[in-house]
């Protein structure tokens, strides 16, 4: 994604944002949005676990 794509959607992710937000919660927000675009770009790398992994992984 190149630096003008990345800029307009935090700006629309804010701009979804009450007019209210605090501060925390705009941040809040980013952290959740950059874990996300984390996560599929790990999926997209072939770095992702299939459903069966995890519940192995997860079981005591």
């Amino acid at each position: 994604m190149g630096l003008r794509a990345r800029k307009q959607r935090i700006l629309d992710a804010l701009g979804d944002l009450p007019d209210d937000v605090t501060v925390e919660e705009a941040i809040e927000r980013l952290c959740f949005l950059a874990k996300i675009e984390r996560g599929l770009a790990q999926l997209d790398a072939g770095q992702g676990l299939d459903h069966d992994e995890v519940k192995r992984r997860l079981q005591p």
